[in-house]
């Protein structure tokens, strides 16, 4: 089986993101560039990344957010095998609030 060549990501968008200064014009610009639905579930994986972090369990995780199992279990799987970018926001966050 022939598999495509994995599309390259498209860099400037990222550069754009850097750009913002603000939280308005972050929220602005993601007003404009999703879709309701795309920014809800952006939103409910971030929170739910936030619980586990913080050590709660699925179920409270579950009636805190309304994720679903398949989702919280999505969300851990990035916590614990992914790259590495919730560590590096929840260690910057934590290091503003000090």
């Amino acid at each position: 089986m022939n598999k495509l060549p994995k599309k390259p990501r498209n860099q400037k968008m990222y550069e754009a993101i850097l750009s913002l200064r603000d939280m308005d014009e972050c929220m602005r610009f993601f007003d404009d560039l999703c879709t309701v639905s795309e920014l809800m579930a952006m939103e409910q994986r971030y929170q739910v990344a936030v619980c586990l972090n913080e050590g709660m369990i699925y179920n409270d995780i579950l009636a805190e957010t309304g994720a679903s199992s398949a989702t919280i279990s999505r969300v851990n799987r990035s916590l614990q095998y992914g790259k590495g970018g919730y560590a590096v926001v929840f260690d910057r966050l934590k290091e503003q609030q000090e």
